[in-house]
């Protein structure tokens, strides 16, 4: 599995690790991946502890979807993992309302998503 391809997959199982530590309902959408009961979106982040470089993880948040979920009055879930043999292991989860994240400068994001982007540090959300 290439590197790409392995963090698909470990985002998704950060998503469902989530979803049920939280009690959120899966409801991916191009701007926010689960909901609370109530309805209110919240967006699942995950970023690995240490890359395989050694240096650590990153969440990366794309501006227009952050736009859209502070005006949804949407949170975000943050997840730290580390792979651990097959699987991995989450080192730490928390919750935080998307108006209160710790936000610095955008910058462009290479095409990607049509957005501009920044990266916070693991050690800025928790």
């Amino acid at each position: 599995m290439n590197r790409s391809r392995k963090a698909n997959h470990y985002g998704t199982v950060c998503e469902r690790r989530a979803a049920k530590q939280y009690g959120l309902d899966l409801d991916r959408a191009s701007w926010h991946d689960a909901r609370f009961q109530n309805g209110t979106p919240v967006e699942i982040k995950s970023a690995m502890y240490r890359r395989a470089d050694g240096s650590p993880g990153r969440f990366r948040v794309f501006r227009k979807y952050h736009d859209r979920l502070r005006a949804a009055g949407g949170w975000y879930a943050f997840v730290v993992y580390q792979p651990r043999g097959t699987g991995l292991q989450v080192r730490q989860m928390k919750m935080t309302r998307a108006d209160r994240l710790p936000l610095s400068a955008w910058y462009g994001a290479g095409g990607h998503r049509d957005s501009e982007q920044t990266k916070l540090a693991i050690e800025d959300v928790f």
